[in-house]
């Protein structure tokens, strides 16, 4: 098989795409999106760990912890982290190491692990959350005014319940 010229690639590529995702505007949105979402995160990470030492995933992690009452099964926290399943348990381990979780047996299923967060946690997390949040305020919520904030917000939420039950 001759391998096509790099021109001949992206127009492939262009009308392939084109086929399944007709809509000018549907492609430049998704474009936006994954563009915007990938600046911002690296952004985000940058700025974490460079004014706290935390990597943006370990802030992630102790976040949904907190959120949750301070534990979590390892399984429902790799759902809802946004780091990889495969990345958790190394992951985990390393913080455990850290002294900012611990692991222990579910109470509910002796089978089950559950991950929980130390004083240590808490204390790291309330170090870093205000440092977070101002990284979301100054690139991304103080650039849009609430009515796109809201408009924005049910676009997502509409996708995400589509893709979640549908």
């Amino acid at each position: 098989m001759q391998v096509p010229v790099k021109t001949e690639v992206a127009e492939l590529l262009e009308r392939l795409v084109t086929e399944e995702l007709p809509s000018r505007n549907g492609r430049e949105a998704w474009t936006s999106l994954l563009r915007s979402h990938a600046t911002l995160v690296r952004r985000l990470e940058t700025d974490l760990e460079r004014e706290t030492g935390l990597a943006l995933a370990d802030f992630d992690v102790l976040a949904q912890l907190a959120l949750a009452d301070c534990e979590l099964r390892m399984a429902e926290l790799a759902d809802r982290a946004l780091i990889s399943r495969s990345g958790m348990t190394r992951r985990i381990a390393r913080l455990v190491e850290e002294g900012l979780v611990r692991r222990a047996n579910s109470a509910a299923d002796a089978r089950g692990v559950v991950v929980c967060l130390t004083d240590a946690g808490v204390s790291r997390l309330t170090e870093t959350a205000p440092v977070h949040a101002r990284g979301v305020t100054q690139l991304f919520v103080g650039q849009l005014d609430d009515q796109e904030l809201a408009m924005l917000k049910s676009a997502l939420d509409k996708v995400t319940v589509d893709c979640t039950f549908g």
